[in-house]
């Protein structure tokens, strides 16, 4: 068997460098990291070897991908109900996790992928948000080296199951109940990212409901953006009977805009988020329970480490009026 010491010798470099570049440590140059990447890959090194050498490593564990978002603080509330819904399960699971952030990974390919994670003794992954084109997380999922659970897509295998809820339901229900309470026919739906599988759920539904009532839409593309959002409201709203919104955040701009507009129109959104409560007026939203989600992630983690197959597990939503009165403690 390739040993760590059979590696360093290969690539003319000390042990301890080679644990370095196993470990991503910052501090190594690329040129290092060509020759040591180079020699793992000539000798055919598995990193799972050493993992008796990294006292800070343990047997077992499982990986929280979190694809944080960086441009605005607005909704970590989301990620943060999903790291203690995940760490909160985990520690009742007896799960060993570690919290890794796309960021982190994204410019390697799938070779090195595997091995930062087998160098680490990752079992399992929980990937959060995952779009169709994180093509490497994809391929990733293909390989089947690790059991994983997605979060928000559904992708589907031997070794992956998907967790989420009825996003074409909730996105139904929730428009439906505020197209009905406000008599409207005329609708400006602003839908997520192009290439979100929730985004591709949620349209999907607005279209059925659309046919189903008969129903003027004019879908724009908000990307997730209270900014972008406020935008097409300006643009757009007045000719409107409503505002469906893909996001709360995305409801919170559409709602801005409209005071500044003086004008009146309904306006919906989906999440659930706590910040929706501060924002002065009620919106129908769909709460869907993020905490809950990651802990059923993580018990469908588990599941597939004691060696059964992947599945499709959908969670329940509530659809609610957020106000200030529900959220303060």
């Amino acid at each position: 068997m390739v040993s760590i010491k059979d590696v360093a010798k290969h690539a003319g470099v000390a042990i301890s460098t080679v644990s370095k570049v196993l470990n991503n440590y910052p501090n190594v140059s690329e040129a290092t990291k060509e020759k040591v990447n180079k020699a793992i890959t000539e000798l055919n090194f598995v990193p799972n070897s050493i993992a008796a050498a990294l006292s800070s490593k343990q047997a077992g564990r499982v990986a929280l991908l979190i694809n944080l978002n960086t441009a605005t603080q607005a909704i970590d509330e989301i990620d943060m109900q999903y790291l203690a819904g995940a760490l909160n399960k985990a520690e009742e699971l007896g799960l060993d996790v570690v919290t890794v952030f796309f960021s982190m990974i994204k410019n390697k390919n799938l070779e090195e992928i595997i091995r930062y994670f087998q160098a680490q003794s990752i079992e399992g992954i929980v990937i959060y948000g995952i779009s169709k084109d994180e093509k490497v997380l994809h391929s990733l999922i293909e390989a089947k080296v690790f059991k994983i659970v997605v979060v928000d897509a559904p992708i589907v295998n031997e070794t992956t199951s998907s967790v989420w809820v009825n996003q074409v339901a909730a996105q139904k229900e929730v428009a439906k109940k505020t197209i009905v309470e406000n008599k409207c026919k005329r609708v400006l739906y602003i839908a997520g990212k192009k290439n979100g599988y929730v985004t591709e759920e949620r349209l999907r539904g607005m279209k059925e409901l659309a046919e189903e009532m008969n129903l003027k839409m004019l879908v724009r593309d908000g990307d997730f953006s209270e900014k972008r959002a406020r935008e097409i409201t300006f643009k757009y709203a007045k000719n409107k009977d409503v505002v469906v919104c893909a996001s709360d955040l995305m409801a919170i701009g559409a709602m801005k805009a409209l005071t500044e507009m003086d004008i009146f129109r309904p306006v919906c959104g989906f999440d659930g988020i706590m910040l929706m409560g501060y924002v002065g007026k009620q919106m129908n939203t769909v709460n869907q329970h993020f905490n809950h989600v990651s802990a059923v992630a993580l018990e469908e983690l588990d599941r597939l480490l004691s060696g059964e197959e992947g599945r499709n597990v959908v969670t329940e939503y509530t659809i609610v009026r957020m106000q200030y009165l529900d959220i303060i403690c």
